[in-house]
């Protein structure tokens, strides 16, 4: 799949190549964090939807803004290299002290044509 980061003008892509687009230059391995931390409000609500049952809106959201911050920073982070994309994009999730998110952004930046 290719996504074009419409703020930032860079194509990402999870695979190691672009379909139909060749690679002219290899600019170096890029990546961006976030971290979400969770106030208590929400981690109530989010508790009662456990006990209960259902999807937390909320914290859906909240993750959405996190993955979004560290996609933007994936693709300023190519752009001070001279890429116009990314290669190879992976994310990764991982809670800190048990109240905190962080999701992280890397890949290979690189100048398609």
């Amino acid at each position: 799949m290719v996504r074009r980061m419409s703020d930032t003008g860079i194509f990402l892509t999870t695979t190691p190549t672009f379909e139909g687009r060749g690679i002219t230059r290899y600019c170096g391995i890029v990546n961006g964090e976030a971290i979400l931390g969770a106030n208590i409000f929400k981690d109530l609500l989010a508790g009662l939807r456990d006990i209960v049952g259902g999807r937390s809106a909320t914290y859906e959201r909240e993750l959405a803004k996190t993955r979004a911050i560290a996609l933007d920073q994936l693709c300023q982070r190519a752009r001070e290299l001279g890429a116009n994309g990314v290669v190879g994009v992976d994310l990764d999730y991982q809670t800190i002290n048990g109240s905190m998110l962080m999701v992280c952004a890397s890949g290979t930046a690189v100048v398609i044509v």
